[in-house]
């Protein structure tokens, strides 16, 4: 579930934060810095946007290095698997 934060067409809708197990995060100071995490990533996704645009660059393809770059995002608390 999403809502709006404003009428821009620049910001973002902010989820609702879920725990692995589909609970919502309940911590405000949690959702606080998760939703600002969010709000700086998107200015900064934006900047970078608009800059490859003014630079000439194809929207495609800069879209695309974009979502790869979410696609490669590593968990580094995911837990390994201990079985021998």
């Amino acid at each position: 579930m999403l809502r709006r934060v404003s009428q821009s067409p620049d910001k973002i809708e902010l989820p609702i934060w879920r725990q692995p197990d589909g609970k919502p995060v309940s911590c405000v100071d949690k959702i606080k810095v998760l939703n600002e995490n969010l709000t700086e990533l998107q200015q900064m996704a934006q900047d970078a946007f608009e800059d490859a645009i003014l630079m000439e660059c194809d929207e495609a393809q800069v879209r695309a290095v974009m979502e790869r770059i979410t696609a490669s995002l590593v968990n580094p608390y995911r837990k390994s698997d201990t079985r021998g």
